[in-house]
């Protein structure tokens, strides 16, 4: 019995686990009302706390677990212990990290959906509809492509990574003081570069946010023309915003208001992406044909960063690698509340259709008509009415 003292353990941390994910389940609207808010200040003082250095603790603290299990495990083989016992207490730590995580930031996931906060309304929309919203971005995208700082071959050559994490909090600054959002209005500490970068990018991996350290990460490899939408994605991860694709949603925003031309082609040039790649593999002859339509309007220059973009990934990336890091990626996703696991990254798409049909196609529509004034006589047909007076 003694010997299981571990699992034993390892099991009441995860029935503690298991009854906070239950509670966030049944009781979302209170958890919507109460806990984002108060997450959000507490992620804000770890922020600050962990900006005091420039390296990740969350990294520095797995190395040291890495290193007492290693440790620990040598020692009970050459003094010929119980390894089983051992594994147990392994199995406890992790179940006892995985709990802080859930208490400190994982119920975000059953809060409400960043839609709701913003008060828009996200409806099912039709293929011609997402067409219109795609060459929507793409023009938009096209026209910062040609504003942003390039090298002799072409390249966008954004600014340096510290100071694309510096300008990331005015976009959401702006969201929140000057748009009344405010869902908002988190930490803006700047975010830090992901260590060990080369294994992130093996895996796909673009960015990473700690809710125990209150650290939000990014990989600083990735494309010049990624970085600020990502900086913007992760920094909202850190404002108690979970789900993959209300934290996409929240980086478009964003970027897209902040004053830097980077951070705003950035933003535009994503959500073409995302919009892109739902048209292109949608299965409607209708579709194909706009997704051509489409694709033959992309400037030269934006041409040039979707293929610097693409080819980065796929020269870079381990397909094992990448495939174990999904694998684990989807199961935590699904494992806290998001049922679309990685899937939820694309359904971003959703609200920027709904956010072009809102902010870009209804204001086109409306018409500004005169107040109609019954007092003057020259907006009102007198004719046949008996002792009118008319002109």
């Amino acid at each position: 019995m003694k010997y299981l003292w571990g699992y034993l353990t390892a099991g009441i941390f995860g029935a503690i686990t298991w009854v906070l994910m239950q509670f966030g389940q049944r009781f979302s609207t209170l958890v919507d009302m109460v806990y984002p808010y108060v997450v959000r200040n507490f992620q804000g003082i770890l922020a600050q706390w962990s900006g005091g250095v420039d390296f990740l603790l969350w990294q520095v603290l797995a190395v040291a677990l890495g290193v007492v299990a290693l440790a620990t495990l040598v020692t009970v083989i050459v003094l010929r212990r119980n390894v089983i016992s051992w594994a147990g207490w392994m199995l406890a730590i992790v179940s006892f990290v995985y709990m802080i995580h859930t208490a400190m930031f994982g119920l975000n996931y059953y809060a409400g959906s960043l839609s709701d906060d913003l008060r828009m309304e996200v409806s099912r929309y039709t293929v011609s509809e997402l067409a219109e919203a795609t060459e929507y971005y793409r023009d938009r995208a096209n026209e910062l492509a040609a504003r942003v700082n390039r090298d002799g071959s072409g390249v966008a050559s954004f600014s340096s990574f510290q100071e694309l994490a510096r300008q990331a909090g005015d976009g959401f600054h702006t969201l929140t003081y000057e748009y009344y959002y405010p869902v908002f209005a988190g930490s803006t500490e700047p975010v830090k570069a992901l260590g060990w970068a080369d294994m992130y990018t093996s895996m796909g991996i673009t960015g990473f946010t700690c809710g125990i350290t209150g650290e939000a990460a990014v990989n600083p490899q990735i494309p010049d023309v990624a970085l600020p939408f990502t900086i913007c994605h992760e920094m909202a991860h850190r404002m108690c915003i979970a789900p993959e694709r209300d934290a996409n949603f929240a980086a478009f925003l964003a970027a897209s208001v902040n004053d830097s031309v980077e951070f705003q082609y950035s933003a535009y040039f994503m959500a073409f992406r995302y919009c892109y790649n739902v048209l292109a593999t949608a299965n409607s002859t209708e579709a194909a044909a706009a997704a051509g339509r489409v694709s033959s309007g992309i400037s030269d220059q934006m041409r040039r960063d979707i293929q610097d973009y693409d080819s980065f990934f796929s020269s870079k990336k381990d397909d094992t690698a990448t495939r174990v890091a999904d694998t684990v990626n989807d199961t935590y996703l699904k494992a806290s509340g998001d049922s679309a696991g990685i899937q939820s990254y694309g359904q971003v798409c959703d609200l920027l259709v709904n956010w072009h049909i809102d902010q870009v196609v209804l204001p086109e529509l409306t018409v500004n008509v005169e107040p109609f004034d019954p007092y003057d006589e020259s907006k009102v047909d007198l004719t046949g009415i008996v002792n009118a007076r008319t002109q």
